[in-house]
């Protein structure tokens, strides 16, 4: 299925850092996503089963409003699809793994079913490469400002047709990158579900 992703993209989906990202320049549903970070390393780790739950919840929340994504959730995409492949080969182990594995099953499911829905309408065509989304023009202000976002939200062209639709097309992108990854590491308790998420793909 990588034929569908360029190799520019997917070198840099798999080179991607947490570090490498202006978190706190991305929108997310209630704001920016300059917490993003810590809820990342908390999943990672599979340890604290109420502040993994607590974080997923946080992450959740912020990436996807009634099948409307947000310029966080390409972003977050890449790194809940490392975690994915990670709690899927723990999952028979630790049980924390098992609840973030079904928790991240059911996030992908509804992430790319808002991809499909989306290219299913009438959309620009995608920024040509995944880096594009961090250009400075497309990023917000470096200092938080809850009512300058609450006026820029007000603009008419507050997300460009290409940058918005990017939005959904890379989310896409992050998770196909990682297809063959969540496939080898499949588990037959969420076999039903994860056939789901990986047809999507």
């Amino acid at each position: 299925m990588t034929e569908r992703i360029t190799e520019e993209n997917r070198s840099y989906i798999k080179a991607l850092r947490v570090s490498d990202v202006p978190w706190h320049r991305l929108t997310t549903v209630y704001g920016r996503a300059t917490a993003f970070p810590a809820y990342f390393a908390v999943l990672e780790e599979m340890r604290d089963a109420a502040g993994v739950r607590k974080a997923f919840e946080e992450l959740g929340y912020n990436v996807e409003h009634q099948d409307t994504l947000w310029h966080a959730t390409p972003f977050a995409s890449v790194f809940l699809a490392r975690i994915f492949e990670k709690a899927l080969r723990e999952s028979a182990e630790n049980p924390v793994a098992a609840y973030l594995a079904e928790q991240l099953t059911e996030l992908f499911d509804c992430l790319l079913g808002c991809y499909h829905l989306g290219d299913t309408m009438e959309h620009a065509a995608p920024l040509p490469r995944f880096a594009d989304l961090l250009l400075e023009e497309y990023l917000w202000s470096e200092e938080y400002d809850e009512e300058a976002d609450e006026l820029r939200y007000e603009e008419e062209d507050v997300f460009p047709d290409a940058l918005f639709y990017s939005f959904y097309y890379y989310t896409w992108q992050a998770v196909l990158a990682e297809r063959e990854e969540i496939e080898a590491a499949r588990t037959p308790a969420l076999e039903a579900k994860l056939s789901k998420v990986l047809e999507a793909l």
